[in-house]
């Protein structure tokens, strides 16, 4: 029974709460307790029969004080130091390290301290004493292994799941994959047709991770979830069909025994839809026949993942996916663990039970080989807690690692230690290298085997894979009650009395359910991404960057080249010498300059080129179309989104006060290094926030991330930008998909706008970037540099990639520029400039569409591409209008092109600009947009990785 009693503190009345009713200690001996519950300053808790009032609020899954602790000494959770006290702390004084405090007065919490009352503890090199390690034995076995009803596989386990996928063997066929498994929509008698589309490989050149990326897709094909599979690429690219096969022959794969091909893209977009789903069609009945038998828990291959952890995870829902995992090994399968960050400050524990040296030894190499990687971009460990996890407890890398590190159950031995995505070398516990992001994580894990993964969660994670089902766990009730349509497990009966054997049990038979066919929450929600680990940019260490023997930076973000850091540029046009009167932006005057002998041009590129455009009057500006923008803040809201953006189109949300409704899915804001990365991150999602074409724009959180609502609030104020203009809306913080598709529905009805009016505008008005991939004649090249100059005169812009085919070609410049000098850029990637002219846009890499989304977050409203050898992806935003003067291209992929060209340069161009007038003026959708061959990424910049 609570005791009421009077204090000094302004309410007049407060409960006193028993210790054990509101704090949490993972394991005797800890100095500091996790409050079970939000605990406002002024709370009263009888510590042992003596009452203490917090001085402070305390959040849910944050610490206090149970014992006293001294200045400069350590405070403790699972007796292990994590920060170290910066004065004397008292009973009930509230935990928090400079990280966390700010992290919660983000949020705009009321009742916290001024200052921080510990510190982190340092992140030490772990030092391996081989003579104190335990080389015992694994679980005992049980007598009588259990069954589940599995599709047994001529090689490997048997798949929990029988699934055909499409499979991209690169970013260049993300779309089309996607766009093919949509036509087997509603396909019967089986678990589905999915795509794998990622983001990796579409650059040009070899990409770091090459051998990662080559051993996922191949464990992809082979995983016993599989029922058969297309393996798809495009014309000369380096990650193809061809190359997966060697890969296979070379590390000694067996071979793909389900029904599958390959497909080489070749012709239009809709010829080889249908080509391709020639080859896919007498597949459905083959895999539809199969059924499910009873197999042996042996072939459960499980993999354990953890994401927007909390304070609770390492008590709740990490020990109850890892008991469960001891009880799959008991009855002979596999138990994965991965995230090899998130085991950082954690070695010790992994190491209590191991099979042997070598793989002690193993593990202890992996972890220092992925903190050299991420050294040599300028970051460390101690940058992996995500906002969400500093926010829900989690304040430093020790307390996550530790937690983490939990689903290791005590009694297990770790087994074997693999790289990312390698085939399992046997059963029992094994460790694979991956980083922290949950995505890449779990795809690393499918590709080795796994059939099926848990997945803990404190914040309430929605996030699933394509065709392995995801069983998740939620640290606390409140959680699960809040989110129960999307979470399968409440781990939080643990902190409420429900004694661990008995959740291990029920858990235990809920998996054999889900394994033998039940449908998780994921499944039943019907969404699900891949992300695959990501190309990295450096190889050893930076020389701007030095990195202390235990792990910190010693150089700041400025320290560094600009180009490296993708600093922000003065963002004004380029002056361009030999223009006659004209200004700095380079707007052509009366006169051009001189041309090479071959262009013999002068004068206006178009007769009749500056003449009337349809454009559309949106508040004080004119813009091609107005578009409803639903942006979600990371990765894992980005499924969301997309099936928002379409419901809300096809609902008519916005009513006439846009023309469509698009959604900007990406991979980042969570679990990739900040720094100059999340620099360039935050100016594109601003970029598009604020584009010309935006009129309504919602962000959507997914709750747990780094890059939450609060973070972009932050951003448009710092931007100049009024918040109250956008809408917001958290999955987590809202209660789940079906309550935020409500809000996101109710914000976007909830304005009366009047259809924008139609009207007379110029090439003047328009940002429009240009872009070539493939063989450019001499002609071609001044062509696009005359449509620049037509736009330019005119008052608009013309932006280039700095590492495009055209910025390369002399005769481009003498024609653009009037000489064949290199122009430096003018803006950064993603940066919006600040008049209108000619603009170079620097750009890290050469992948596709990374590039046009750059483009996009600058401001560019359209790209007229000139293609030759093939075709681009269009982007979700951005209009990309591509033709080509190339014959053979006109021939293999005509039906792609919005527009084909001839004869010299000005007829060249006068073709281009009356393509790009058709779009602007909404007479022409551009044929990549209207086949459904579109995507969205944000690049990393040249110094973020993965974690």
């Amino acid at each position: 029974m609570h005791d009421s009693i009077r204090t000094s503190h302004p309410e007049a009345e407060i409960t006193m709460l028993r210790f054990d009713e509101v704090g949490v200690l993972p394991e005797p001996g800890d100095n500091v307790a996790i409050s079970s519950r939000r605990l406002p300053a002024g709370t009263v808790i009888d510590f042992a029969g003596t009452p203490v009032t917090l001085p402070h609020t305390v959040l849910e899954g944050h610490r206090f004080v149970a014992s006293p602790i001294a200045t400069g000494e350590p405070l403790l959770s699972w007796n292990t130091p994590f920060a170290r006290a910066l004065r004397d702390l008292d009973i009930g004084d509230y935990v928090c390290t400079p990280t966390s405090l700010a992290a919660v007065s983000a949020r705009g919490v009321e009742g916290l301290p001024a200052e921080p009352s510990a510190e982190n503890e340092p992140l030490d090199p772990y030092e391996l004493d081989e003579s104190a390690l335990n080389f015992g034995r694994q679980v005992t076995s049980v007598e009588q292994p259990g069954t589940f009803l599995g599709y047994p596989r001529e090689q490997g386990p048997a798949g929990t799941r029988n699934h055909v996928v499409l499979m991209a063997t690169s970013s260049r066929s993300s779309g089309f994959v996607t766009e093919l498994a949509r036509r087997f929509d509603g396909a019967e008698g089986f678990d589905g047709v999915v795509p794998v589309a990622h983001t990796e490989g579409g650059e040009d050149g070899t990409p770091n991770n090459l051998h990662f990326l080559l051993a996922t897709l191949a464990g992809f094909a082979l995983n016993p979830n599989v029922g058969a599979v297309l393996i798809v690429d495009t014309e000369g690219e380096l990650v193809s069909g061809q190359a997966i096969k060697d890969f296979m022959a070379e590390h000694g794969y067996p071979e793909i025994r389900v029904p599958h091909a390959y497909f080489t893209r070749s012709a239009g977009f809709e010829a080889d839809l249908t080509a391709a789903g020639r080859l896919v069609e007498p597949w459905l009945p083959v895999v539809a026949a199969q059924e499910r038998q009873e197999v042996p828990l042996a072939d459960l291959w499980i993999g354990l993942q953890c994401g927007g952890s909390d304070a609770f995870s390492g008590v709740s829902a990490n020990p109850l996916a890892g008991a469960v995992g001891r009880e799959v090994i008991r009855h002979g399968g596999i138990a994965v663990l991965a995230e090899t960050d998130e085991l950082i400050g954690a070695e010790g524990y992994v190491l209590k039970n191991v099979r042997d040296l070598p793989t002690a030894k193993r593990f202890l190499r992996t972890v220092q080989s992925f903190k050299e990687r991420v050294g040599w971009h300028g970051h460390t460990a101690e940058g992996n807690p995500s906002g969400g996890n500093v926010y829900r407890g989690l304040y430093n890398i020790v307390l996550k690692s530790v937690g983490a590190a939990r689903k290791l159950d005590r009694d297990v031995r770790l087994d074997h230690v693999i790289d990312y995505a390698e085939r399992m070398p046997g059963h029992g516990f094994v460790f694979m290298d991956s980083p922290g992001n949950d995505l890449e994580s779990v795809a690393g894990q499918v590709a080795s085997g796994c059939n099926l993964i848990f997945f803990t969660t404190g914040n309430g994670s929605i996030t699933n894979f394509p065709f392995v089902p995801t069983i998740k766990f939620v640290t606390t009730s409140a959680r699960y009650e809040l989110l129960q349509a999307e979470m399968d497990v409440d781990a939080g009966r643990y902190l409420t009395g429900t004694p661990m054997d008995d959740l291990t049990a029920e858990t235990l038979d809920l998996t054999v359910r889900v394994a033998s066919g039940e449908p998780t929450a994921g499944e039943r929600a019907g969404h699900s991404q891949v992300s695959i680990w990501r190309n990295w940019r450096q190889t050893a260490p930076r020389k701007n960057i030095s990195i202390t023997p235990n792990g910190r930076q010693t150089r700041s973000l400025t320290d560094l080249p600009p180009e490296d850091r993708d600093a922000p540029l003065p963002g004004t046009p380029l002056t361009i010498a030999g223009y006659a009167g004209s200004p700095v932006g380079g707007a052509v005057g009366a006169s051009a300059p001189a041309a090479p002998a071959s262009a013999a041009a002068s004068g206006a590129v178009l007769p009749g080129s500056s003449s009337a455009l349809r454009l559309l009057r949106v508040d004080d500006r004119l813009v091609p179309e107005p578009v409803g923008l639903i942006l979600p803040t990371s990765l894992c809201s980005g499924q969301i989104a997309l099936r928002l953006a379409g419901q809300g189109e096809l609902e008519g949300w916005a009513g006439e006060a846009v023309t469509r409704m698009v959604a900007l899915p990406h991979t980042e804001g969570c679990g990739s290094s900040g720094g100059a990365s999340e620099e360039t991150f935050a100016r594109t999602m601003l970029g598009y926030l604020l584009h010309p074409n935006t009129r309504m724009a919602l962000l959507l959180e997914h709750g747990c991330e780094k890059t939450h609502n609060d973070y972009f609030r932050s951003r448009l104020v710092e931007a100049g930008a009024d918040p109250s203009r956008f809408g917001w809306a958290s999955i987590q913080a809202d209660g789940g998909i079906d309550a935020v598709t409500t809000r996101v529905r109710d914000w976007f009805s909830s304005f009366d706008l009047p259809a924008p009016e139609e009207v007379t505008g110029t090439l003047g008005a328009l940002t429009v970037a240009l872009e070539a991939r493939g063989q450019l004649t001499p002609e071609t090249a001044e062509a696009m540099a005359r449509v620049g100059r037509e736009i330019v005169a005119a008052g608009g812009s013309a932006v280039l990639s700095s590492r495009g085919a055209l910025l390369a070609n002399e005769t481009f410049r003498y024609a653009a520029f009037g000489s064949p000098a290199a122009v430096e850029p003018t803006i950064a990637h993603g940066q919006r400039f600040t008049a209108n002219g000619w603009h170079v846009m620097r750009m890290p890499g050469t992948d596709w569409m990374e590039t046009v989304t750059g483009f996009g977050a600058g401001g560019v409203q359209q790209v007229l591409a000139h293609v030759a050898g093939g075709t681009l992806s269009a982007q979700r935003f951005v209009p990309v209008v591509e033709f080509s003067t190339d014959p053979e291209t006109v021939v293999q992929y005509g039906d792609d092109l919005d527009a084909v060209a001839s004869g010299n340069a000005q007829e060249q161009a006068a073709v281009a600009l009356e393509t790009l007038a058709a779009v602007a003026s909404r007479q022409q959708i551009p044929k990549a947009v209207a086949s459904g061959n579109v995507g969205f990424q944000i690049t990393r910049g040249l110094l973020g990785t993965s974690m």
